[in-house]
């Protein structure tokens, strides 16, 4: 396709006072194909330059009115019409106004009395330099575009194999931590009954030999002292239950792991909810706990009445851990050159709210702290791959970016977060049933 093709549909504005120069400029600018319009003045060329967007536009410099230099101002100062090339005619030959014309935006000039080939021959030159100009800004953006697109696949490629192996490599350690776990507590637990009997049986000999034998030897009656046997009497029947509810509370540690980390990557199940939230707060609880310099953090769930639903399960615990996590950092971080009354005053929640929609078919988590919050340019960014506020050594900034990538990819759900800096941040999530 020639030069001559592509600018034959082009807009031209005449913008001269003089109508005879009007006439016979766009009669030549007819004679090549091209669409002639005109203004005798300023106001009106930029009026007609907002609304026709002509592709170049030649502008007599000395008119009534608005010159043609403060034409040019107002046209390069509207974001409209700043990008249309405009070429001065001027009768002027002082190289003074000359240079004022170029500095202030046109791309070339005139002088009268013109010629009408030199003016034809500048016109097609700066209508194909606006045209090429045109073409390689699109063919950037487009690029741009393309490159955008390629970098952010690669970004969620990268996630994948992160989140893949991850799950892959915690899955299989913590259920077989589960496992190892399992047997000795099972072993335990099954002779705790026993020891229990046992002690009972023990006790309750020495109690009647006590009756029976009311004045024993003297070295028996030294050793009673010595062993505090009436307070070892009182005492062991307690630390036996201690035990024993130690014992249940690493039974219950051993299926939270295996609720936490079920290997299911391959392909979704049925799974409640719930039981996910209480297997990651389960594993949490330490963390939850008084800490010296930060109180307790008091956990309060309202759950709804969920129904099963096909998922991931160890993928959304893995988002439960990292939200729950996340806000138990925060608490750590609000307590940080505190004093001790500030911090005894100070009322650390974590509010897990569970519920339903039966006509949408969907079930929203919403988990919410009364921490101090994020400013907005960090709320902007929390699920960027590789951003967090945390010192080096303490956080990847994959948590969130991860626990986006689960909820949407892969459940077709959705997370969003709300925080208000010195109050609090609450994430909700929605999954369809």
């Amino acid at each position: 396709m020639s030069a001559e093709t592509l600018l034959k549909p082009m807009h031209i504005l005449l913008v001269d006072d003089n109508p005879n120069n009007l006439k016979v400029l766009s009669e030549a600018i007819q004679g090549c194909g091209w669409k002639a319009l005109m203004a005798t003045d300023g106001e009106s060329a930029i009026e007609q330059t907002e609304y026709a967007h002509p592709d170049l536009i030649l502008l007599d410099v000395m008119m009534p009115g608005l010159d043609g230099f403060e034409t040019c101002r107002r046209l390069k100062a509207n974001v409209i019409t700043q990008n249309i090339p405009v070429i001065f005619m001027t009768a002027l030959s002082d190289a003074t106004d000359k240079v004022k014309g170029l500095e202030i935006g046109a791309v070339d000039y005139i002088t009268k009395p013109f010629q009408q080939e030199e003016v034809i021959a500048r016109l097609k030159l700066h209508l194909k330099i606006s045209h090429l100009t045109r073409t390689l800004e699109q063919s950037v953006q487009e690029r741009t575009a393309e490159l955008s697109q390629s970098l952010q696949q690669l970004q969620q490629t990268q996630l994948q194999l992160i989140q893949s192996e991850k799950m892959s490599t915690l899955g299989q350690l913590v259920a077989g931590i589960g496992h190892e776990i399992n047997n000795p507590i099972g072993f335990i637990r099954g002779n705790c009954a026993h020891i229990e009997k046992y002690v009972k049986d023990l006790l309750d000999l020495v109690n009647l030999q006590q009756q029976k034998l009311p004045h024993p030897a003297p070295e028996i009656a030294e050793l009673v002292e010595e062993i505090d046997l009436e307070y070892l009497a009182e005492d062991l029947p307690k630390i036996l239950v201690s035990m024993r509810q130690g014992i249940e509370r690493l039974k219950d540690i051993s299926l939270s792991l295996r609720t936490f980390a079920r290997a299911d990557i391959s392909s979704k199940v049925e799974f409640q909810i719930h039981e996910g939230i209480d297997s990651t707060l389960m594993l949490l609880k330490h963390r939850l706990k008084d800490q010296g310099d930060r109180p307790k953090i008091e956990v309060v769930t309202h759950y709804g009445e969920l129904p099963l639903i096909s998922c991931y399960p160890g993928q959304l615990n893995q988002v439960f851990m990292n939200i729950i996590a996340n806000a138990i950092d925060a608490f750590d971080d609000l307590h940080q050159n505190r004093s001790h009354q500030e911090i005894a005053a100070y009322d650390n929640t974590i509010t897990i709210t569970t519920l339903s929609d039966r006509q949408q078919k969907t079930v929203t988590i919403c988990i919410e702290d009364n921490a101090f919050g994020m400013p907005p340019e960090v709320q902007a960014r929390i699920f960027e791959p590789s951003f967090t506020t945390k010192p080096v050594g303490k956080g990847t900034g994959l948590g969130l970016a991860i626990s986006y990538q689960i909820i949407v990819d892969k459940h077709s759900g959705q997370i969003n977060c709300s925080s208000t800096s010195g109050k609090g941040t609450k994430f909700v999530i929605t999954l369809p049933i």
